[in-house]
């Protein structure tokens, strides 16, 4: 990767971790890293440490950010904010990962300036996230770039015509590992009742689903042939779609789920 920074990430948990590690991988400058937060855990300052970068509490009042990351929780945004005003100046781009703060929240308090708003998700921990993200107006070709960069070390990126989309992402992307764990937990009960011991069922359940999900990251082909390949006429795979796939199966059931979070996302940000 090329030289970037300085780089000030606001927040070391676990998101503003992940990243920061991923960064550092990718052959980032631990040198260029400044890490504001007021109490680190101890895994994040050794990293800290390790590569080089720095840590603050807060910001000196004359320093300026190449890229401002705010990774802090959304309901401490407001509060993180303002003491970053001085930091923004006219070549700073600022990113932020926080769900439902928007960015006229984040203009409010820091100013005209070049933003980004990103949406990852937690397998971004494991290098295996995806990142919906939109840039205002006064986001340059490099800004976007060099962002760009930073936000793929955790996987690909999904650039957005509209902010108004990242309610959607939130509601798909961003939410969306809790439904798959809770597909597991279904899937791991629905074995149990079926006559398993729970401990096999879960093991059984966990494994298919990862195993289904590399099987999805690493072939050419997409879900639907995917599935058709595992589904012989008449099987006991036809047997069980025929009753997810029905009218009342799990498509109105995830039409239903993500429209109720994509609605929490629009009330979380007015």
């Amino acid at each position: 990767m090329h030289r970037l920074g300085p780089i000030v990430l606001v927040g070391a948990g676990n998101m503003g971790g992940a990243m920061l590690s991923g960064w550092l991988k990718s052959g980032v400058a631990g040198g260029s890293v400044i890490v504001v937060d007021p109490a680190p855990s101890a895994t994040i300052m050794q990293t800290i440490n390790e590569a080089g970068a720095s840590h603050m509490t807060a910001l000196p009042e004359d320093f300026k950010a190449n890229i401002l990351f705010l990774a802090v929780k959304p309901q401490i945004m407001e509060a993180a904010l303002s003491p970053l005003k001085s930091a923004v100046g006219p070549d700073t781009v600022v990113v932020s990962v926080a769900a439902g703060k928007t960015i006229s929240f984040m203009e409010s308090h820091l100013g005209d300036a070049a933003m980004v708003r990103a949406m990852p998700n937690t397998p971004a921990m494991v290098g295996r996230g995806v990142t919906g993200a939109f840039a205002n107006s006064r986001v340059s070709s490099a800004q976007r770039q060099s962002v760009h960069s930073l936000l793929s070390v955790s996987g690909p990126v999904e650039w957005l015509q509209a902010e108004s989309e990242i309610d959607a992402v939130t509601a798909l992307s961003g939410s969306g590992p809790a439904y798959v764990f809770y597909l597991v937990e279904c899937m791991a009960e629905a074995g149990r009742k079926l006559g398993l011991p729970a401990d096999l069922a879960m093991r059984l359940a966990r494994e298919t689903v990862a195993g289904a999900g590399e099987l999805l990251h690493q072939s050419p082909d997409g879900a639907t042939k995917l599935r058709q390949n595992v589904t012989s006429p008449g099987g006991t795979t036809a047997a069980a779609l025929s009753v997810l796939m029905s009218d009342e199966g799990m498509q109105p059931l995830f039409d239903k789920a993500l429209a109720a979070a994509r609605q929490r996302a629009e009330e979380l940000s007015n």
